[in-house]
């Protein structure tokens, strides 16, 4: 009886040594963050800065040790700009890849499909610039990093409309266009709203396929309405050609733009170059003094130091520091959660304030910033198409929010 009590103990031994050693092998697995990103079609631009920043912030995490002890690992897919292929993706990584934790795709087209696989698979998700996404699922591990604010479509019709009601004399009339798109259709109901509430009357309220080409019909119509305001809301491409075929045909509201992403960054801005005079756009950041947070200035340095060559943004003031923060803030809560638990991750995100090189970050009940930042500003003194000249406070006049204000605006938007 003695000696098959030494057997089994051994064996029991030798199991609970084999499972110190399985232990000990699955902490020195890396942890697997997974997002598909736009690295081609019409979102790549921004996906493929997005990437770079990504990256940055992983290379960073692993220099001081990774995340609980363990490195990071980055497993991503080029989502190509196509909301139909994001499903798929995020099931492969979620249940083939076995990714630990996932970050969402660039921009509010690509968020929204991707949405029901985490909720179905209970996953905390770090949203990358979507706007409204969580109004229709209202999912309590869902947090964005786009500072729009509780209330995500109104933050940027609101700096527009701020910025109007300033003027005098007082606008009486607005057109409002956009791409029949997620991303369009909330800007413009926001901005509806608002210009209701402004007592404005809405001249012209349309909505162009998300295949437009030619604008130049669609600039005509609006100027046949003889606008005091016109909001745009479209998408980078779009964006572009609207602009154009706006100045072309000699558009003169009081103020144009409001909702056009493209500007941002810096293909878009040599691109168009002069073109963006007295063109209200909205900002994340701009290399204003109210705007030095710690870190940001040193995180653009090296980011735009590794963007040459690349063919991606080589200013990066729109996208890459709020990527950068939104895996900085994701990776604080992992550490101050202590686990990789969802349900715990979504609770630490909630809880917390987080210190980030965009600012000092804090969640509300639906993973909006708890306090909108969303910059409206007209740009100025645009000579040419070099990009050197956008690293100067004075190319934008910042007229929205107060605390940021450093001008007011210009009228008319053709001033001669």
């Amino acid at each position: 009886m003695s000696r098959l009590l030494q057997l089994l103990r051994r064996a029991a031994a030798g199991l609970a040594t084999l499972g110190l050693l399985a232990g000990a092998a699955h902490a020195a697995d890396p942890i697997k963050i997974g997002f598909s990103m736009a690295l081609s079609g019409g979102l790549a631009a921004n996906g493929k800065a997005a990437l770079l920043a990504i990256q940055m912030w992983a290379d960073d995490v692993n220099a001081k040790g990774g995340l609980l002890g363990r490195k990071v690992q980055l497993v991503n897919y080029d989502d190509q700009s196509n909301p139909a292929n994001v499903p798929g993706l995020y099931t492969k990584l979620i249940d083939v890849d076995k990714v630990d934790l996932i970050v969402s795709p660039y921009g509010t087209n690509l968020i929204a499909p991707a949405m029901p696989v985490a909720m179905q698979k209970g996953r905390t998700m770090m949203s990358l610039f979507g706007v409204g996404v969580n109004e229709q699922f209202n999912y309590d591990r869902y947090f964005q990093i786009m500072p729009v604010g509780v209330h995500s479509g109104e933050a940027i019709p609101e700096g527009f409309f701020a910025a109007a009601k300033a003027l005098n004399p007082k606008p009486q009339s607005v057109a409002l266009v956009g791409a029949d798109a997620e991303f369009g259709k909330i800007t413009v109901d926001a901005a509806r709203k608002m210009a209701k509430a402004m007592g404005l009357k809405i001249v012209y309220d349309r909505a162009y396929p998300p295949s437009t080409v030619d604008f130049t019909p669609v600039a005509r119509a609006i100027q046949a309405t003889k606008p005091d305001l016109i909001f745009i809301a479209a998408y980078p491409p779009d964006s572009v050609g609207i602009i154009r075929s706006l100045n072309e045909i000699g558009a003169n509201a009081m103020l144009i733009g409001g909702g056009s992403a493209g500007p941002q960054f810096a293909s878009i801005k040599t691109q168009l170059g002069p073109l963006l005079n007295n063109l209200l756009g909205y900002e994340l950041y701009v290399p204003s003094p109210k705007l030095k947070f710690p870190g940001v200035e040193d995180f653009l340095k090296r980011y735009q130091a590794k963007a040459v060559g690349q063919g991606i943004d080589p200013l990066g003031f729109y996208v890459p520091p709020f990527i950068y923060a939104a895996m900085d803030i994701l990776g604080q809560a992992v550490e101050k959660t202590g686990s990789l638990d969802q349900a715990a991750l979504a609770k630490t995100l909630h809880a917390e304030t987080f210190s980030s090189v965009v600012g000092n970050v804090r969640f509300a009940k639906n993973g909006e910033w708890e306090k909108p930042r969303v910059l409206m500003v007209q740009y100025r003194n645009v000579d040419g198409s070099g990009v050197d000249q956008f690293r100067d406070p004075g190319r934008y006049t910042i007229l929205f929010p107060p605390e940021f204000k450093s001008g007011e605006a210009v009228v008319p938007y053709r001033k001669e």
